[in-house]
C-alpha cells in the first residue's frame, strides 16, 4: 500500500484505520458486522484506530459526533458505491508482469481517449483489455482513460466524482485497473487518466461536513472553490498531491490529463499545479511520466521547457483552438465560438505553426483577450484532436463529425493532425468512423437528475450545435446505452485503413524528427482555402505542408513541392490544386 498520510496502513498488528476530521474532536470506527469503537484523536485534526483483526476485505466507515455514517475520503474501493462501506484493499498484492517498464518518450504518443463504460459493451476493466491487441495494430501508443474517481450511480462521465483513491465499481475491482494498465504495458502502451482537482461531484462528498474542504474565497463553476490556500489548506493540498502520487506508484501510470486547471483557484507562494507537477515527476523518478492540462485560458506558462528542452511542469496542452478551425473547416459550422475561428485557412495555419490561434488578442465570443504567446514551445507542447468528450458531448445529440461532414473534408483534416508535429489524440470509435453519440450522462436520485436536465439545457444553449428540443435527457440510461461502441461495425469500415497508413507513415516518419525539436521556427502562409506551412524540426530536416481546405480548386503557395513527398490526399494540375488536397513532405540534412 502506497505510503500515503490518507487511507488505511497495513501495519505489523492489522490495519491503522486514520481520518483527517479537524471539525470534530471525537470520531467512531465501525468495522461491519461489529460494534463502533472511538478513535484516538490528535490536536492535529487527525482521528486514528489500529485493529488487529482487519485485513484485505474488511469494510468499514467512520461515524461522526452526530451519528453520520460516511466513507473513508481516501478508499481504495467501494463495493457499495458512494455512500456505503470502505473496503480495505492490499494493492501491494498485484503481481506485475511489467515491472521493468520505464514508459515511452513524449514525442512517440499517439494518444487515445476512452471512456471504460462506454468502450466495449461490458464497460469493465476486464473487457478493455481485450481491445488493446486493436489499438496497438492500430499505431496506438498511450491510452487516456475519462476520470475513474467513484462516483454516484451506475453511469457517468466521471466529472461528478468524490472518492479520488477509489476507481468506480461499475468498472470492476482496483486489481482489474492494474490488470489493464499491465496489459497495456504488455502492449508498449502507457496509460494516462484524466484527474479532476477542481471540483467534487454534488452527491456523496461528505468532506465538508468534517474537513474545511471548500473556501468562500473563491468561485468557479461549480461553486465555492476547493481549499488551496485558506486555513487547513495545507492538508486539503497534500490530500490532492498524494492523490496524483498514488496512481501513479501503486497503479503505475505513465501520466494524467488535469481537467480545467484554469478553474483551481490558489493564491499560495507556490501554486497548487506547480507543487503537483514538481511532486508528482519526483515521486516517478527516472519513469517517462507526462503531464497534460486542459486550460480554457491559454496560459503558456504552464508549458515552458528549460535550457535542455524539457517540460519544466507541464509536458503539453489540449489545444482546442487547433480542434475549431479543424472542426470548422470539415462541417462549415460558423456559430458560436466557431464563429472567432472562421476566416481563411490562415487561423489553422497559426496554430499549427504557433500553437494558439488567440495569443493575447481580443476574443469576440468570450468578450476579452484570450492566452499567451506559443510560438517559441515546440509544436508537442500541444496536443491536437478532431474530437474529444467535451467537443461531441457539448452538442445537443452528442452527435461526432463523422455524422454530418463529407468524407473527403474529414479524411483531410485527419490526414493534417494525425501527421503535423504536434502530439495526436483520436477519440474511442474515430479511427473506423464510429457514429454512436457521446452526449453527457449521469445517474442521480430524481431531484439531482431534474437539477442536471435544466443545467445542461441552460448551459448548452450557449453552445454551438443546441436545440432545446433534441437535447437527449441525460439521466436516462438510454443515453448512456447510445454511447456504447458497436465494435460489429468495425471490420467494415473503410476508414480503419486510412488511420492506421497514416499512423504507420506517423511512427516511421514524423516522430524520429520529433525529439530535441525546438519552437519558434516555424512559418505558414495562406490564401483563401490554400495553405502553406514549414516546420524546422530535429537534425536540420524541414516538414512541409501545403493544402487546400476547400471544395474548390486553390493555388500551390509556393514554386515547387520540397523535398520528397512521404504523403499525398487529393492532387494538382499545374500550379493549382485540387479540392481537399493535402500534401506533405520532408526536405533537409538526414533524411531517410
Amino acid at each position: 500500500m502506497t505510503k500515503t498520510m490518507f487511507g488505511p496502513a497495513f501495519t505489523e498488528d492489522g490495519v491503522l484505520f486514520r481520518l483527517w476530521a479537524p471539525l470534530h474532536e471525537s470520531v467512531s470506527l465501525k468495522i461491519e458486522g461489529s460494534d463502533p469503537r472511538p478513535m484516538q484523536a490528535a490536536e492535529d485534526g487527525w482521528h486514528k484506530c489500529a485493529v488487529a483483526d482487519a485485513g484485505p476485505g474488511t469494510q468499514y466507515r467512520f461515524i461522526l459526533p452526530d451519528g453520520l455514517q460516511i466513507p473513508d475520503p481516501a478508499s481504495r474501493f467501494q463495493p457499495q458505491d458512494v455512500h456505503g462501506p470502505s473496503e480495505v484493499v492490499d494493492l501491494a498484492a498485484y503481481r506485475w508482469s511489467t515491472r521493468e517498464w520505464a514508459g515511452r518518450p513524449w514525442e512517440e504518443m499517439v494518444i487515445y481517449e476512452l471512456h471504460i463504460g462506454c468502450f466495449t459493451p461490458q464497460g469493465t476493466f476486464k473487457a478493455a483489455i481485450e481491445r488493446l491487441d486493436n489499438l496497438r495494430e492500430l499505431g496506438v501508443t498511450a491510452l487516456q482513460i475519462m476520470p475513474l474517481s467513484d462516483f454516484p450511480g451506475r453511469y457517468n462521465w466521471g466529472y461528478d466524482g468524490v472518492l479520488p483513491y477509489a476507481p468506480d465499481s461499475t468498472y470492476g475491482r482496483p486489481e482489474d485497473l492494474m490488470a489493464l494498465v499491465d496489459a497495456a504495458h504488455e502492449r508498449g502502451i502507457s496509460v494516462f487518466l484524466d484527474a479532476v482537482y477542481n471540483h467534487f461531484g454534488p452527491d456523496g462528498n461528505y468532506i465538508p461536513s468534517y474537513a474545511p474542504l471548500f473556501t468562500d474565497h473563491h468561485r468557479t463553476p461549480w461553486g465555492h472553490g476547493i481549499n488551496y490556500d485558506g486555513d487547513g489548506s495545507e492538508m486539503i493540498r497534500e490530500f490532492v498531491i498524494e492523490n496524483a502520487i498514488y496512481w501513479i506508484t501503486e497503479f503505475r501510470l505513465d501520466g494524467f490529463r488535469f481537467d480545467a486547471v484554469h478553474a483551481i483557484k490558489d493564491d499560495s507562494s507556490e501554486h497548487l499545479l506547480h507543487a503537483l507537477a514538481r511532486r508528482v515527476k519526483a515521486a516517478a523518478g527516472d519513469r517517462h511520466v507526462h503531464l497534460i492540462v486542459e486550460n480554457e485560458e491559454n496560459d503558456s506558462d504552464l508549458l515552458e521547457r528549460d535550457a535542455d528542452g524539457e517540460a519544466r511542469l507541464f509536458t503539453a496542452q489540449w489545444n482546442d483552438d487547433m480542434h475549431h478551425v479543424l472542426h470548422i473547416t470539415a462541417t462549415g459550422e460558423t456559430f458560436g465560438y466557431y464563429a472567432d475561428y472562421t476566416g481563411d485557412a490562415g487561423k489553422l495555419g497559426r496554430t499549427l505553426a504557433e500553437g494558439f490561434v488567440f495569443q493575447g488578442e481580443h476574443m469576440p465570443y468570450r468578450g476579452g483577450s484570450r492566452g499567451k504567446p506559443s510560438g517559441h514551445l515546440p509544436p508537442t507542447a500541444f496536443v491536437s484532436f478532431i474530437q474529444n468528450h467535451d467537443q461531441i458531448g457539448n452538442r445537443a445529440l452528442g452527435e461526432r463529425i463523422m455524422a454530418s461532414s463529407p468524407t473527403n473534408a474529414v479524411k483531410a483534416v485527419t490526414s493534417i493532425y494525425l501527421l503535423a508535429p504536434e502530439i495526436p489524440m483520436l477519440f474511442m470509435g474515430e479511427e473506423w468512423g464510429a457514429r454512436e453519440p457521446f452526449p453527457f450522462f449521469c445517474d442521480f436520485d430524481e431531484d439531482l437528475n431534474e437539477k442536471v436536465r435544466k443545467g445542461r439545457r441552460e448551459e448548452l444553449s450557449r453552445l454551438p450545435g443546441f436545440d432545446a428540443d433534441e437535447l437527449l435527457d441525460p439521466t436516462a440510461p438510454s443515453t448512456f446505452a447510445a454511447a456504447k461502441l458497436d465494435w460489429s461495425k468495425r471490420a467494415s469500415s473503410e476508414m480503419l485503413e486510412f488511420y492506421k497508413t497514416l499512423l504507420d507513415l506517423r511512427h516511421r516518419r514524423i516522430v524520429p524528427l520529433l525529439k530535441g525539436a525546438g519552437g519558434g521556427k516555424a512559418t505558414y502562409h495562406s490564401e483563401g482555402t490554400a495553405l502553406a506551412v514549414d516546420w524546422f524540426l530535429a537534425g536540420d530536416r524541414r516538414l512541409h505542408l501545403d493544402a487546400n481546405l476547400g471544395g474548390e480548386a486553390a493555388p500551390l503557395l509556393r514554386r515547387r513541392e520540397e523535398g520528397e513527398t512521404i504523403f499525398r490526399l487529393g492532387g494538382r494540375d499545374g500550379g493549382q490544386l485540387a479540392p481537399w488536397t493535402v500534401i506533405w513532405s520532408i526536405s533537409g540534412e538526414g533524411m531517410a
